[in-house]
């Protein structure tokens, strides 16, 4: 049982940052609108949207134009990306397969996204990196933040951990998703994900 509350550590971390910037690696406009609620107040953030795990070109496109709407319209961040990088993702993937959502494929996925944010945030002189992906009810913060700061030895850049689920975080972020009239998908991104999903529908 994880005993660390990351989200607190996060408040603090934000408390002694204030005004330094951050790389905030983004999978998706609704779920980075609530982890810029809580970010954006006190550091410089730039929304880093590097996921070359989506299904489709097209999906990638549609992402990225709701995450750039959205920081266009509240000044919340700006925006990073690297263009879509499929090859990327189906070398971490290839011969996981089979492995349901929330298995290794996923964590493999984690660990490369978290691995480019942090060379990233290292190359552009950001003072930390952190993701939105733990706001998610279906990932686990533990693991991921596990990953981030695998990431920052690695790179040696601070990793800000965070599990922007907690206070209600999740909820909020469908609220932000109404209230931005934004596209919100039902699956994470990947065509196993989106085939998980339409099985299960």
């Amino acid at each position: 049982m994880n005993s660390v509350n990351y989200d607190a550590v996060m408040q603090k971390m934000l408390q002694d940052m204030q005004g330094k910037r951050l790389l905030l690696h983004v999978c998706c406009a609704p779920c980075a609108s609530y982890c810029l609620t809580q970010t954006a107040p006190a550091v410089n953030v730039t929304a880093f949207f590097y996921n070359p795990n989506m299904d489709s070109a097209q999906e990638y496109e549609k992402r990225l134009a709701e995450l750039v709407r959205l920081t266009q319209t509240t000044a919340w961040a700006d925006v990073l990306e690297t263009g879509y990088r499929a090859q990327d993702f189906a070398a971490v993937a290839a011969g996981y397969e089979g492995e349901k959502e929330g298995g290794a494929r996923c964590e493999r996925c984690f660990r490369l996204r978290l691995l480019e944010t942090a060379r990233q945030a290292k190359a552009g002189g950001f003072d930390c990196f952190a993701t939105t992906l733990t706001v998610s009810p279906l990932k686990n913060a533990a693991r991921i933040n596990r990953i981030g700061f695998e990431a920052a030895q690695e790179y040696g850049v601070p990793y800000l951990p965070t599990d922007f689920k907690k206070r209600g975080g999740y909820l909020q972020s469908v609220q932000l998703s109404k209230e931005y009239g934004l596209y919100r998908q039902n699956y994470c991104g990947c065509v196993y994900s989106r085939r998980e999903r339409e099985q299960q529908k």
